[in-house]
């Protein structure tokens, strides 16, 4: 059956109307043109859908009625795959979140009850990985969007920071004691390669932190005790293992959780990273509000994190 959808709308608008002139109304074509339409439809389910009496009126034959029924079933579901299919102008529905490990544990708790509140249609759906497996699922349309740092090192991305944050050194608390009792101005290039402990390779953070103290990953104590968060490096820290770098965001609950933990700020300028959101450049497509208002609340529940680490 070659049958169109024009075809099944404008035989449901005629249904409804129960005349030619104001279904042709509402659908703005002419009359005659709604008529061609509707018999055309007849020819090719080779059935007679509507009896037709004196002057414009009709009616519904039994396989009228039983199409009616199922055309409307069919331009539902259809409405309802375009829901899916193309993301609300607004902050709503399904939303496929990317987030990187040494961002998620700590923004996303500080975020839902704002979201929950403020967007309650908004239906989560978060994947928690390094960049590298957030911009192959970003490219291949798993993802809506990913909290990333900057730079995300991909072509044909939207990116919004969010917000800027320095790194602090972490360690035992003798250990820190220790460095601020030698170092008045405390520099990352003042610390020991062998002391310095990083996340897994492929992690942005370990990146960056080699990248500001100077050193190869090759000189620097590689996380071989099987540290893949930073919570994990933290409590390695604070067992006096050696010392790492932890995000402002990371600051107040770590210190929380972690017995024996402290930390120093470095002098400035402050090493740090820029956190953003990020999704596919698709070419005015997709492009609604919805972006814009996830990466307020994101840079919101940032500043408040950032604000809690500087009053430590």
């Amino acid at each position: 059956m070659n049958i169109t959808l024009r075809q099944l709308a404008s035989f449901t608008t005629l249904a409804e109307t129960r005349h030619f002139g104001a279904a042709a109304e509402r659908l703005h074509i002419t009359q005659p043109a709604l008529s061609t339409q509707i018999r055309e439809l007849e020819e090719r389910l080779g059935v007679t859908l509507i009896r037709r009496g004196r002057g414009r009126g009709f009616a519904l034959t039994p396989a009228g009625h039983r199409l009616l029924e199922s055309a409307h079933r069919v331009l539902d579901e259809l409405g309802r795959l375009t829901q899916v299919l193309k993301r609300s102008d607004r902050l709503e529905g399904p939303l496929n979140l990317g987030m990187i490990p040494t961002v998620a544990p700590y923004l996303l708790p500080e975020l839902l009850p704002g979201l929950r509140q403020s967007h309650p249609d908004v239906a989560l759906r978060l994947r928690e990985a390094q960049t590298a497996g957030l911009l192959d699922d970003l490219a291949e349309g798993r993802l809506d969007a990913a909290v990333v740092a900057l730079p995300a090192g991909a072509p044909g991305l939207i990116e919004q920071p969010l917000f800027s944050e320095s790194f602090l050194l972490a360690g035992a608390r003798e250990q820190i004691a220790a460095l601020r009792r030698r170092h008045r101005r405390l520099s990352p290039l003042h610390l020991a390669a062998e002391q310095l402990l990083l996340l897994d390779e492929g992690h942005c953070l370990a990146d960056q932190a080699l990248e500001v103290c100077g050193l190869e990953r090759s000189r620097a104590t590689r996380a071989d005790l099987g540290a893949a968060s930073l919570s994990t490096l933290t409590g390695l820290a604070a067992a006096g293992y050696g010392e790492t770098f932890l995000p402002e965001i990371a600051l107040s609950r770590e210190v929380a959780q972690v017995a024996n933990l402290a930390t120093l700020r470095f002098d400035a300028p402050e090493p740090g990273r820029v956190i953003a959101l990020v999704r596919p450049d698709l070419g005015g497509a997709d492009a609604g509000d919805w972006f814009d208002e996830l990466a307020e609340l994101l840079a919101e529940a940032g500043r408040h994190l950032i604000e809690r680490a500087r009053r430590l």
